[in-house]
């Protein structure tokens, strides 16, 4: 469905820029500036100022007024025209989708594909069996929707090329219009001073001798034929006037067209250089960008299992290594450590050396107290003799008369 759409994209856009092509390349001929006078014209041109010349009626005050009015009905109906088109636009300028066009461009960063920290060992083993990258699914999704606002701002810019293609078609129906109608205005200018020029040298001076040989009671009524023909021929002077500055206004108008019309060529042109080399452009290097991310991902996944293999073998290595060293640690090991029996032999001489000062000293104290329970018995019985000595003698007299 995807495909389908921007397959049809592509055609409205190749039809656009074909039918652009066709209309912007169109330029209309530039406005003469010199006015034509009766004298100087044509066959055809005093034919068509005469006429202009017959719709004045000097009796009538609407024909002066309404001189040359005829002129700017096309101009006046192809600008309404214009003015409703422009008031029935419903979406915003062309270039607010541009902008928007770039914005979303550059919202999609490439640099966030930088590799990030090197994840641990474990997670690269998990990452390598089940074979995902986070990083370019988020890539390709982001891919996915920034694709689709472009095919979308690529639909918006369509329709406001289609807008800007019928702006300039009435652009110009406009300038061929007010060109029309400036080149009417001359030929209306040309029959006015025609006219007046007439009035002038030949129906005033002869309204003016219709007056002087009036009848005194015919005088008051033909002096004031004069008076009116007079007025009329000022008024149509006056009106002669306006329609040159109509006609100036409208020459001062056609550049201001045609600037308008340029400009919206030159949005038109961006519009195609847009839609016809930015975005397939874009388009190109995004999907390289994502080629080129795969393409990394792959890269990345052998390169992980490679590490993997190699860090395999390397741990594997150090593992068997430290084995074979306990273990033949452990076979050169005799039932007893020569360590342990030494220290027990050492245990075992100085126990038997305690014994031996303990038994020592034990038999010292026991000399030492056979000693001393001698002495303390010769105390003794040197005490009973001395007692017994008393109570046969002074010594009893003496002992009394201590107790």
């Amino acid at each position: 469905m995807a495909v389908e759409q921007t397959e049809a994209l592509r055609n409205r856009t190749a039809l656009a820029v074909r039918e652009a092509e066709d209309i912007i390349t169109i330029t209309p001929p530039p406005p003469t500036q010199e006015l034509i006078t009766l004298q100087s014209a044509d066959p055809s041109a005093v034919a068509a100022i005469k006429a202009r010349m017959a719709e004045v009626d000097m009796s009538n005050t609407q024909t002066i007024i309404k001189f040359g009015s005829k002129a700017q009905e096309d101009l006046t109906a192809i600008s309404d025209e214009m003015l409703d088109g422009v008031r029935n636009k419903d979406v915003g300028p062309a270039g607010n989708s541009l902008r928007k066009m770039v914005t979303t461009i550059r919202g999609f960063d490439v640099s966030e594909l930088a590799p990030g920290e090197k994840p641990g060992f474990l997670a690269r083993i998990w990452n390598w069996i089940m074979g995902k990258s986070a990083s370019t699914a988020d890539f390709v999704a982001q891919y996915e929707q920034v694709r689709g606002q472009i095919d979308n701002i690529q639909d918006e810019l369509l329709t406001h090329e289609t807008k800007l293609l019928k702006d300039i078609k009435f652009l110009d129906k406009l300038y061929d219009s007010s060109l029309s109608f400036y080149d009417e205005l001359a030929l209306y200018i040309a029959a006015g001073e025609a006219k007046l020029a007439d009035l002038d040298e030949t129906e005033i001076p002869a309204k003016e001798r219709y007056v002087a040989e009036a009848p005194e009671n015919d005088g008051v009524l033909r002096a004031q034929e004069l008076r009116d023909l007079r007025a009329a021929r000022d008024d149509l002077e006056r009106r002669v006037y306006d329609l040159k500055l109509t006609r100036q206004v409208t020459m001062q108008s056609l550049p201001s067209i045609r600037l308008v019309q340029e400009n919206d060529k030159s949005l038109v042109n961006k519009i195609n250089s847009t839609l016809v080399n930015t975005v397939p452009l874009w388009q190109t290097q995004l999907a390289q960008a994502v080629t080129i991310q795969r393409s990394r991902d792959a890269a990345g996944t052998v390169k992980d299992a490679t590490d993997l293999t190699n860090e395999l073998l390397t741990k594997n290595a150090d593992n068997l290594q430290m084995a074979n060293r306990e273990v033949r640690e452990q076979m050169e090991r005799g039932v007893f450590d020569i360590e342990a029996v030494k220290t027990a032999n050492q245990s075992l001489i100085d126990t038997i050396n305690e014994s031996l000062a303990i038994a020592d000293e034990g038999k010292k104290k026991r000399a030492d107290a056979e000693m001393e329970l001698e002495r303390m018995e010769e105390e003794l019985k040197k005490t009973l003799s001395s007692a017994k000595a008393r109570r046969d003698g002074t010594g009893d007299n003496v002992g009394t008369s201590a107790g």
